[in-house]
């Protein structure tokens, strides 16, 4: 079983009535639901997933102290460590308690201040094009099963991804890395004999073509181990899957060389043509230098147009 699947189930066996019976006057301002850090909160996790932090539990999202005071919060922390200690075979870790727990009682404010340091989701320009995506990716990720005045959803809602003219500057940036690392500087390391160079470049195209997909996809980039298995489901360029995971585990001899450039090559031109497909760009070539800065000039806003076009990157 999946560890959403297993929140879930112990919420509404065990959770739901303890809220119930114990803080009815409460129930219609805490969210509940599971999300944030692990694989789980992506539906990621696997029989591996479960050697370390995978357990039967759930989030208590607390509206400030104005509503829920420090007394009443106490009070569900010691109920929801009073729930059973094992369910559907799975045990629960003990509650830390200097905080730091993934499950649990959570102020919401505390919650999204932690990802992305905006207590209600408001992010400027500079806070968009800087907090990094998995951040953003945690903050929105998993499901929210009760959450009955809306308040944790609305933030959720509003941070579900950039803004517009910010993945334009994002989406610029990294085509511009893919253009320098993999058109370009890939097959010249190798001419000057600089093998390992050469696989550095490689890693820099992949990485790039990797955040270039999500934001094709209007989708965060997640936290690197996750990037592979998040695209294979991505509706957009999913089958790149497989050719950027040869550009990163084969080796730059010279019989490979030629082949890993073709991919560098192909990858290029579906990622162009994916661009054309959502007008994002006027540029008529497979040079994705040319296109980054057509992106680019796409932007509305002006000052966000004239940062240099890697500022997002």
């Amino acid at each position: 079983m999946q560890g959403l699947e297993l929140a879930r189930r112990f919420y509404e066996q065990y959770g739901a009535p303890m809220l119930h019976e114990q803080f009815a006057a409460f129930e219609e301002v805490i969210a509940v639901g599971l999300c944030g850090s692990g694989s789980e909160c992506f539906g990621y996790d696997d029989d591996v997933s479960t050697d370390h932090d995978f357990e039967p539990g759930f989030c208590l999202f607390l509206p400030g102290e104005d509503v829920i005071d420090r007394r009443t919060a106490f009070l569900l922390e010691r109920a929801y460590a009073k729930l059973p200690k094992e369910f559907e075979g799975f045990t629960r870790s003990p509650m830390s308690p200097v905080g730091g727990n993934r499950h649990g009682v959570l102020r919401m404010d505390e919650f999204f201040r932690a990802k992305v340091g905006s207590p209600d989701g408001e992010l400027t320009a500079a806070q968009w094009l800087t907090t990094p995506e998995f951040y953003l990716a945690e903050a929105t990720n998993g499901e929210v099963f009760r959450d009955d005045c809306g308040a944790f959803t609305a933030v959720r809602e509003r941070l579900a991804f950039l803004p517009e003219d910010i993945r334009r500057k994002k989406l610029a940036g990294e085509l511009l890395t893919m253009a320098q690392s993999g058109q370009y500087n890939y097959n010249r390391c190798l001419r000057h004999g600089e093998t390992g160079a050469a696989q550095l470049a490689a890693i820099e195209f992949v990485r790039a073509a990797l955040h270039a997909v999500f934001l094709l996809n209007k989708a965060y980039l997640p936290y690197y181990k996750w990037q592979f298995r998040a695209l294979r489901d991505l509706p957009l360029l999913s089958d790149l899957n497989m050719p950027l995971e040869f550009l990163l585990t084969t080796e730059n001899t010279a019989d490979l060389a030629e082949t890993k450039y073709g991919i560098i090559e192909d990858i290029a031109g579906m990622v162009i043509e994916a661009l054309q497909a959502q007008d994002l760009t006027k540029a008529i070539c497979g040079d994705l230098e040319k296109h980054a800065y057509s992106v680019n000039d796409t932007i509305a806003d002006a000052t966000l147009r004239n940062l240099h076009v890697l500022a997002g990157v």
